[in-house]
């Protein structure tokens, strides 16, 4: 199943602006706010938008966007459209608008599809383009349903969590991960672990010692070598927590494996 996509920018409008399908949008549209206000009709609803703010719309859906004569407004957005996208689109439920993080690996994968599709249309890989847009839109159902309210955690919960993730190999602080969400120590330490059902320390472990397996079992790097990559700081350390998880040293797990 492939994806097509039929245009993909960054638009900034300063002087006012108006665009209408009234009669159906004709394609996928995924528009991200990333500055400043305006305001949309979706369906006949009339919404502001700000930034954050996440607009998904399918083929016929009634769309206007208006950007008042003084008003900023700056969106990234992608029209696109292909059978990979209509089952995409059909497997979770998703609401018209809604407001996420603007990470920076998001926007990071929407100007490497930008681009991409600058290029001659002789030197574009369609491939490629095609594992982009998925790779987009995978990650945009994760964001929506990690901070839409059906998701089990609060937003400065998933702020943590995804901190801890990218940092796990180093040696991150309790303080940095809280201040990462806004929170105060205390406040965050409660938070994550009511909410996760283990501190930040056991989960960064967790995940530290998934890295260190994918190690032991696809690389020829020693288990000091190990320890270290993977943020144990020690090798009698690593040693100690993988037993304690395990049941086994890391030594002999390598052996079976």
């Amino acid at each position: 199943m492939s994806t097509n996509i039929l245009f993909c920018a960054y638009s900034i409008h300063i002087n006012g602006y108006h665009s209408q399908h009234k009669s159906g949008y004709p394609s996928y549209l995924f528009r991200l706010q990333t500055e400043g206000l305006c305001q949309v009709v979706v369906k006949g609803r009339k919404m502001e938008v700000g930034k954050g703010d996440l607009l998904l719309i399918k083929p016929g859906d009634h769309y206007e966007l208006l950007v008042k004569e003084g008003q900023i407004s700056g969106d990234y957005h992608i029209i696109c459209e292909g059978a990979w996208i209509d089952e995409w689109w059909s497997g979770f439920d998703k609401p018209d608008i809604s407001r996420i993080e603007l990470d920076e690996k998001l926007l990071a994968l929407w100007r490497y599809i930008m681009i991409e599709k600058r290029r001659p249309e002789s030197s574009q890989n369609e491939e490629l383009i095609d594992y982009l847009l998925r790779a987009l839109c995978l990650t945009l159902e994760r964001v929506i349903s990690e901070t839409g309210p059906s998701f089990n955690h609060p937003y400065s919960v998933t702020r943590m969590m995804r901190y801890i993730e990218e940092h796990a190999m180093t040696a991150f602080k309790v303080e940095d991960v809280a201040r990462h969400a806004g929170l105060s120590i205390s406040r965050s330490v409660h938070l994550f672990k009511s909410s996760v059902g283990k501190t930040m320390m056991e989960y960064a472990q967790e995940i530290r010692l998934a890295a260190a397996i994918e190690r032991m079992k696809y690389t020829t790097m020693t288990l000091e070598q190990i320890a270290m990559d993977c943020g144990f700081g020690s090798y009698p350390y690593f040693h100690k927590v993988f037993k304690k998880k395990h049941g086994i040293a890391p030594g002999a797990y390598r052996r079976i494996e």
